[in-house]
Formats: C-alpha cells, structure tokens, sequence
C-alpha cells in the first residue's frame, strides 16, 4: 500500500485479500480494451497466470463510471473480486497500473518468478492526478536512442503515471525524424563527424560518426504504443534557432549573404549554435512542408516549435533580415522571431493544433494561441499565465534532470546546479504569486533531460531516476492542506520499497548513496555550477 504517486485516498482492508489464482478472471467493456489487454498481457507475463475473460462481479473487473473525471479511478478489493472504475480509458490504465503495484515489484518482471502466492490487499483507493500535462522531455538529438530505448522510456512514464513525452527531435547536433519530402534532413542532418566528449574545458572528443534517425513508421509505432498506456507522445521541431543540421542539410535554409552555409556540417560542439534559419517566405514554405508530414505522426493537440536560444547576430549582419525587418513593419530582430512563432501559431491553428514554445517566444510578443513551456525559471510561465495562455511549468533550476544530483567528485559529467532527490520533491509548479485564474493557465509540469553528457539508455536511467519518480508524484498527487509542504521522509521511505521496482525493471538509477564504480566518468569535464540556484 506505499504507493508512488501517492493516491488521493487509500485504505487497507486486512481481513479483505484476494488471493489470485489459474482460475482469476479479467473482465473489461469495450471502451476499455486497451487497459485490459496492457493489463492482461503484462500481469499474465509477470504471474504465469493466463487472466482469461470472466463475467461481471467477479475476478479482476474494469468498468467505466461516468461520475468520474477522464483520468480518475477507484479500486476496491475484495475477496474473489477487484473493481477498477475509471472515468475513461486513461483513467482505466492508471488504475492498472496501480493494480500492478499492489502486487509488489515480482509483478513488474517480464517472466513469472512464481506462479503462486500472487494476493491482492484488500483497499479502498480513490485518484485523480493534480496536473493534465505530467511530462517528461527526452532528448534524442544530442544523442540519439534507438527505437526500443524510447519505447521502453515510454512504459517507464507510464508506470508512474506520467503521462507526456515530449521528444526532442531535432537540434543543431542532428535531426532525428524523416521528412520525406525533404530526405536531406535524414540523409546529412542525421548524422555528426565527431562528438564532444563531457564540457568543451575539458577538450576531448569522440572522434566516432554519431547518428540516427526515426523513420516514419517508427514514430508511428511509438505514438501507438505510448497511446496504448496513457502517453501522449508531443514532437518538437525547433525553429529559427538550433537549426544548423536543417541547414546543413539544406544550405538555402541559412542567412548565405554572411555565412558559406554551404560549408557548414551537423555541429559537433554542444552549446547554441550561431547558424540559425533566414526568415523568408520560401524557409517558411520549407518547414509547412516539414509540419505536414509531422502532423500525419503525431495527433497531439500540442507541436512544440522550440523558439528559445536564437543568437540574432547573423540576423542582424544580414541585409536580407534587415530588408524583411522593414518589409514587414518590424521594430528588431527580437519582432522577426515573433513573426516566424505568429505565423506557425496560425498556421497549425487552421488545422486544428496548438503551437507550445520555450519562454523566449515571449520575446517580440507572443502569438495569440501559443502555450509556453517555462524553463529559465518561473518568470516567463507567471507573465504567461497571466496573460492567458497556457504554461507548463519545467523550470531548468528545478526540474532539469541533467543537472548533477549531488556535489562531489563521484558525480559523472557533472553539470548545472545539484538538485537532489529531495530537492525534486519540494518542487511547486505554481507560484504563489499566481491568482487563482493565472493559475488554472497553469496546465502542468515537466522534467527535461537533455543528453549532451547522456550518450546512452544507461545515462538516461542514472540521470533520470530516482528523481523522475519524485518529480511524477509532484505532478500527479495534490498538495497537502497541512502542512503546507510534501512529507519527504514519507515519500523517502516509500521510495526504498520502490527501488525494488526499478530493480525489477532493469532500471539503472543512481543509488541513494552515490554512483557504482562504472556509473561514474573520472576525468570527463563537466561545467558545475556553483551556489543555490537563483530564484527567477
């Protein structure tokens, strides 16, 4: 019953278990198929039970309670019977998932251990998530991640009831998602000569070509199986900045009157990149057509366009930039990037989505529609929301998961602020500043974990947890009346039970008490950041 996240209510009945059994049944409507065949194809996998199909009011039973809000459920436990009453089908599949957690980490392995002694604790459990949008960035630009790694980043969120992946498709060290009209992008964007290797201080490189990318159907089969669990699965294509492998690819697509884009290749530096998309009419008909094709893979109501780090300066050295500065009635160049953002923002509002940016598209005005993903702190969200537009709320000196966990010379690569573990859980995605109408603008949270010192699923996993499971209960669970704040050492010692499923997931997080000797990167430079993180 120490349940992560923390469930809205939960009551152990311990006269009341329900032991199961080869004779257990799984019965769902129609509407539920999904969470019944997650459900029937992990749990048979983990008990050996086969959970063939019953009748009602017996055995293990999904049913659908109008009463309930889409992503809320109940579970109650008895003997011979275990109800899960959702409100809709994601609710039915978090309500699986905390049906599998009840069974203890066994039920989290892909083949039975044992095939007895499997009991349901009798429970009243009530739940709801807090937030909508509980997100998680990956970054597979920097460092690409074959499909199967992604798929299993996936069942990853959804087993903390996570449920956003926000993938990082494109940057200027590679671009990851096949356009088809445009094969350049994957033909010369997907791949680098070299990488860095750790921070540029420390002047080592992998001189190793690094790439990869995600055909059409690949990304078809991700949003699938992520739909199939409750994940919505939002693309970013980052425009005018963090373009150089677009222009690589495509040299039109740069300023040419100050630059021989022509002799550019995939940036094998990390940082920002000064190579960043002329404003034309012809570039803005180039990435419609990108949009199109990302559009037809993606359903989510969200596309993220990036619009954060654009330098300005070719920008500002080009007579071309100038020209359409003063075309277009514009005061500077910070107006020009909010030119491109409006003119998308229209764009996929005339078919139905919704633009998502990075703060900076803060800068010039913001388009009418657009949402912001807030991560240079809580300034640009709260000017946001009280605006009006949306915010998810992801700021880098909270919830940026490649920031280094501890101080110390063990920590590998070690980078930005510490944020530990606790650190994670006193995160409160609203600011007080925040009236009550600025603050239902605010939609969600998100973690992000970019991936210049993460080269691998195992990098991911050491950087990623155990602070994404803290980070899924700031997001999902409400805060406390009284006290005011999260009871880490509650949540602390719930965590030690669930390190066992993580275990049993293969995940490799990073111990409580420091790195294992092969998780750490001696001699690899990273760029610490020194001090508390500021307040912003």
């Amino acid at each position: 019953m120490d349940l992560i996240p923390a469930p809205s209510s939960a009551v152990r009945r311990p006269d009341e278990d329900f032991p199961l059994d080869a004779t257990t049944t799984l019965t769902a409507p129609p509407g539920l198929a999904d969470a019944e065949r997650w459900l029937r194809g992990t749990l048979s996998a983990a008990t050996g039970l086969p959970l063939g199909p019953g009748r009602p009011g017996t055995g293990i039973e999904l049913v659908l309670d109008g009463a309930l809000a889409a992503e809320a459920y109940r579970i109650t436990v008895r003997p011979g019977h275990a109800l899960l009453a959702a409100g809709g089908p994601a609710g039915a599949l978090w309500a699986a998932q905390t049906l599998r957690q009840l069974l203890g980490p066994d039920a989290y392995r892909r083949s039975p251990l044992r095939r007895e002694g499997w009991v349901l604790p009798g429970a009243d459990i009530a739940d709801a998530p807090r937030f909508g949008w509980r997100g998680a960035l990956l970054d597979v630009a920097r460092h690409f991640l074959p499909k199967s790694d992604v798929l299993r980043f996936v069942d990853l969120l959804a087993a903390h009831k996570l449920n956003v992946l926000h993938l990082h498709l494109t940057d200027d060290q590679g671009w990851r998602v096949e356009i088809k009209r445009y094969p350049g992008l994957t033909g010369r964007g997907a791949w680098r000569e070299r990488s860095m290797v750790g921070y540029r201080s420390g002047q080592r490189r992998d001189d190793r070509p690094h790439g990869g990318y995600y055909t059409q159907d690949d990304l078809r089969e991700i949003v699938a199986y992520a739909a199939a669990r409750g994940v919505t699965v939002v693309p970013e294509i980052d425009l005018p900045g963090h373009t150089q492998a677009a222009v690589a690819a495509y040299p039109e697509l740069g300023n040419t009157d100050v630059v021989d884009t022509a002799a550019l290749g995939v940036w094998t530096d990390w940082g920002v990149s000064p190579h960043v998309l002329n404003a034309s009419e012809e570039t803005l008909r180039f990435f419609e057509g990108v949009l199109e094709e990302v559009l037809e893979l993606f359903p989510s109501e969200f596309i993220h366009l990036g619009g954060d780090e654009c330098p300005k300066e070719q920008w500002k050295d080009s007579a071309a930039a100038q020209a359409r500065i003063h075309e277009l009635g514009l005061a500077n160049e910070d107006e020009l990037q909010s030119h491109l953002i409006r003119h998308f923002d229209r764009w996929l509002a005339e078919r139905g989505r919704r633009l998502i940016g990075w703060d900076e598209i803060l800068e010039g005005g913001l388009a009418p529609g657009a949402a912001v993903s807030s991560w240079r702190g809580f300034g640009g969200g709260v000017a946001a929301a009280e605006a009006g537009h949306d915010v998810v709320m992801c700021p880098e000196q909270h919830v940026y998961l490649d920031h280094r966990q501890a101080d110390g010379p063990d920590e590998p690569v070690p980078v930005g602020f510490v944020r530990t573990l606790e650190d994670v859980y006193r995160f409160e995605p609203v600011p007080a500043q925040l009236d009550a109408a600025a603050a239902r603008h605010v939609i969600g949270t998100q973690a992000n974990l970019w991936s210049e010192f993460a080269d691998s699923a195992r990098d991911v996993d050491y950087r990623a947890f155990p602070r994404l499971v803290a980070f899924a209960e700031v997001a999902w669970s409400e805060l406390p009346a009284e006290p005011a704040e999260r009871d880490y050492p509650d949540f602390e010692r719930r965590l030690r039970g669930h390190l066992e499923v993580l275990d049993a997931l293969g995940v490799e997080y990073r111990p409580m008490g420091g790195p294992r000797p092969w998780q750490r990167r001696p001699g690899v430079a990273g760029r610490p950041i020194e001090g508390p993180p500021p307040v912003r």
